[in-house]
C-alpha cells in the first residue's frame, strides 16, 4: 500500500484517544466493544498517510498497517500508554519467577 486516504476522529469522552480509519470504509471495521469505550467521536481531519509520513507520535507505516490489519489505529493519551506499558513490563517480570 502507497499511500492510504486516513478519517481521523476523537473521542469526546476520553480526551487524548483517537481513532485512524480508512476514509471510504469509516468506522465499519472498528469494533462495537471499541466503539463504545471511544464513545462520541468528531471527525478532526483527513489525511494521505504515506510510509514514511511523520505525525506526531507515529510513523505512517505503523498507522497503515493496524489500518490494514485490523481496520484501525487507536491512539491512547500518553499517560495511558505509561501505564499499559508499567503493567506489561511487570507481567513480563512475573512471568520468569
Amino acid at each position: 500500500m502507497d499511500k492510504l486516504i486516513c478519517s481521523v476522529y476523537k473521542s469526546l469522552k476520553k480526551e487524548g484517544m483517537y481513532l485512524y480509519v480508512e476514509k471510504a470504509k469509516g468506522l465499519s471495521q472498528v469494533p462495537e466493544q471499541l466503539k463504545t469505550l471511544f464513545g462520541q467521536e468528531k471527525h478532526t481531519m483527513t489525511l494521505v498517510l504515506t510510509e514514511d509520513k511523520a505525525l506526531a507520535k507515529f510513523q505512517g507505516r505503523q498507522v497503515m498497517k493496524a489500518i490494514s490489519e485490523q481496520g484501525y489505529f487507536l491512539q491512547l493519551p500518553d499517560k495511558e500508554v505509561s501505564e499499559m506499558q508499567d503493567i506489561a513490563n511487570k507481567n513480563s517480570l512475573l512471568s520468569k519467577l
